[in-house]
C-alpha cells in the first residue's frame, strides 16, 4: 500500500529532511526569530538534497505500514532535535556568562531581547550571544554543523532509536559544560567584583558618611567595560573551542 502511494526516492528524501529540518529548527543562527521561516525551510531542503546522496545507502527500506513509518519519522525528528539542541546548549553558556557579568557590574537592570534564547535577558548576555552567533558564521562553524549532521548517520543509524540513557547522559554533560563555560568566561569579572565589594565594605566602615552605593556604581560599570574590552577576544576563542568540542562530542568529528 505505502509502496504505491510513496515512491522510494520521495521516502528517502523525507527521511533525511526529517532529521536535517528538525535540527535547523533549534540550531543557533538558523532558528532565530529574525530568520524568516521560508528562508529556514529553503536552507533545510537544500542541505537535505546535498546530504541525501551521501547517506542513501544507510537509509532503511520503506516500511510496510503507516505505524512503522510514523515511528521511523519520529525517531529521525528526535535525533535532529538532539543535534540542534547540542549547539543550542553550547551557546547558552554565553547567556549564563552575561547574566553573571551583568549582576556584578550593576547592569542587570538593563534588559534586552535575547534572540538566541527567545526571551528577555541582560544586555551583556544578549551582546555576548550575538558575538557568539557572528563567530559561528565567521569561523565556518556552521559548516561543521552540516558535516556533523551528515556524519550523524554513522553514529545514529536511521530507523534505530538511540539509547535514551546515552541521550540523558549527553544532555547532562552539555548542561554542566555550558554552565561551567559561563562561570569560566565570567571569572575575571567575579574576581574584580569581589575585590570591589570588599573595598567598598572597608570604605563604608572607615567613612560611614560616604555614600558608597552611589560612588561604586559608576566605578563598577567602567571597570566592567574595561575588563570586557580586554577579555572579549579570549571569550570568543574560548566559546568557539567549546562549540567545536560540543559538536564533536555528538558526531565524532
Amino acid at each position: 500500500m505505502l509502496q504505491q502511494l510513496l515512491p522510494a526516492g520521495v521516502f528517502a528524501f523525507f527521511i533525511v529532511f526529517a532529521r536535517i529540518g528538525s535540527a535547523f529548527m533549534v540550531v543557533p543562527g538558523f532558528s532565530e526569530g529574525f530568520v524568516p521561516p521560508r528562508v529556514r525551510l529553503v536552507i533545510a531542503i537544500g542541505v537535505s538534497l546535498l546530504v541525501l546522496p551521501l547517506v542513501v545507502t544507510t537509509l532503511p527500506a520503506l516500511p510496510s505500514s503507516p505505524a512503522e513509518l510514523a515511528l521511523v519519522i519520529g525517531g529521525e525528528i528526535l535525533i535532529g532535535l538532539l543535534i540542534g539542541g547540542v549547539a543550542r546548549l553550547a551557546i547558552s553558556g554565553l547567556h549564563t556568562a552575561g547574566m553573571i557579568i551583568a549582576h556584578l557590574s550593576s547592569l542587570a537592570a538593563a534588559q534586552f531581547f535575547d534572540p538566541a534564547q527567545q526571551t528577555q535577558g541582560a544586555l551583556v548576555g544578549s551582546f555576548l550571544t550575538l558575538i557568539g552567533l557572528v563567530l559561528i558564521f565567521v569561523t565556518d562553524m556552521h559548516h561543521l554543523f552540516i558535516m556533523g549532521a551528515a556524519e550523524s548517520y554513522r553514529t545514529f543509524p536511521p530507523a534505530a532509536l538511540p539509547a535514551m540513557g546515552d541521550f540523558a547522559g549527553l544532555a547532562s554533560d552539555l548542561v554542566a559544560g555550558s554552565f561551567r563555560l559561563g562561570v569560566q568566561i565570567s571569572a575575571p569579572f567575579i574576581v574584580y567584583g569581589l575585590t570591589l565589594y570588599i573595598g567598598a565594605g572597608l570604605i563604608n566602615r572607615l567613612m560611614p558618611q560616604v555614600q558608597v552605593f552611589f560612588v561604586m556604581m559608576p566605578l563598577q560599570i567602567a571597570l566592567a567595560f574595561l575588563v570586557l574590552s580586554v577579555t572579549l577576544g579570549a571569550i570568543g576563542m574560548w566559546f568557539i573551542d567549546y562549540y567545536r568540542d560540543a559538536l564533536g562530542l555528538l558526531t565524532g568529528l
